[in-house]
């Protein structure tokens, strides 16, 4: 395997090298799906969340004691759907509502490591729920019917996604202004599996909301890019292009503007400097400073929520070709811990943000796991 270095001329590195991505590790597996994997301690965290907020950015804590939350799907109402990884349950937290109210669940998903129920993904007319779930040998995509206040039986529309291992499962979901369902997978612990074209490990998947491959993918097949290493976050921006946030090995995260047909380098590349066989990503983090999982678009930013770094990232893309990013600007380190996902309400003038201390590694706290409402 060629790993060449990311301290090449078109990636942005902030931090220094160190330590294992936080999804590397071989953390708590095996847990069961009904309950937290560590329980919560009664102590409170440096920089806790009755601190003043940080810099320019107003935090209301929405929700306590939640489960392994994982996929978020805002609401046209402001309402906000919520996913356990672990309970596979999907929560409603309807306006103006204290407590979220079980809507449905995902049976026949596989719990363990970072396995279990991960990305969901609302369409346009707010009719139909898709969730991605992980399985014993493999992973796909299910829909639900949703009507305001419960969600139907699940349905399989994807399968083959080659699951069963404990760790780079993936997760990012999204519909895209296309009306396409954009999934983001891991290597499932195969890294040559990201360059083989045969293979939907280690990829972006692009498919109509009938699981159908795209009809004008690049490869003629679900495959949108690949020489991804474990892709947990999916975002459009406002002008439509898509950006991935991706866990590194031991040395970079990555921040890619995905293009159809791309290759990212994993296991060839970890950061930039991959030359003109590979695309370079637009930011690269040391994986102590970051390890992102879920990504937003809010407010003209890209925002990354950091697991192992636990800091919320903000970056802002410079001028209309994104060639380049603005230095990224870090939020809330240390102050929740590990930071899972964020999203942006469909009003625009907040974002939802959860905490990932009950994922067996973190180190709850009384309250944890949480839900937060950002706004400036």
């Amino acid at each position: 395997m060629r790993l060449v270095s990311a301290l090449a001329t078109t990636g942005l590195v902030v931090g220094l090298l160190a330590g294992c991505s936080d999804d590397q590790t071989n953390g708590s597996a095996g847990a069961s799906g009904d309950g937290p994997r560590n329980a919560p301690s009664s102590e409170t965290r440096t920089g806790s969340p009755d601190d003043p907020p940080q810099e320019d950015l107003r935090v209301t804590e929405t929700l306590t004691g939640l489960t392994t939350p994982w996929g978020l799907a805002p609401l046209d109402d402001g309402g906000l759907l919520i996913g356990s990884r672990d309970t596979a349950e999907i929560r409603l937290l309807a306006p103006g509502a204290t407590e979220p109210q079980v809507v449905g669940r995902v049976d026949d998903v596989r719990v363990e490591g970072e396995s279990g129920l991960l990305g969901l993904a609302l369409n346009s007319d707010e009719k139909t729920l898709y969730a991605y779930r992980t399985g014993d040998t493999e992973n796909g995509i299910v829909r639900m019917t949703w009507d305001g206040r419960t969600l139907g039986t699940p349905e399989e529309v994807v399968s083959g996604i080659p699951g069963g291992a404990s760790f780079h499962q993936g997760g990012g979901l999204v519909i895209g202004p296309d009306d396409l369902l954009y999934v983001g997978t891991g290597d499932n612990g195969n890294p040559p599996d990201a360059q083989d074209p045969d293979s939907l490990s280690g990829k972006v998947l692009r498919f109509t909301l009938d699981g159908e491959p795209a009809p004008d993918n690049p490869s003629g097949t679900a495959v949108y890019s690949l020489g991804h290493r474990n892709a947990e976050g999916l975002v459009f921006d406002d002008d439509g292009r898509l950006w991935e946030s991706e866990f590194g090995q031991d040395r970079f995260d990555e921040l890619n503007l995905i293009e159809a047909g791309g290759n990212y380098g994993w296991p060839e590349v970890e950061g930039t400097g991959g030359g003109d066989d590979y695309t370079d990503p637009k930011a690269v983090w040391s994986t102590d400073d970051a390890s992102p999982s879920g990504i937003a678009w809010w407010d003209g930013d890209l925002w990354l929520a950091g697991l192992k770094g636990e800091t919320l990232w903000e970056v802002q893309p410079d001028g209309p070709d994104v060639s380049t990013v603005t230095d990224p600007v870090a939020h809330f380190t240390a102050r929740y811990g590990r930071l899972r996902n964020v999203v942006a309400a469909d009003d625009g003038t907040t974002m939802w943000l959860v905490t990932s201390n009950t994922d067996g590694r973190g180190e709850p706290v009384a309250g944890d796991d949480r839900l937060l409402s950002i706004s400036r």
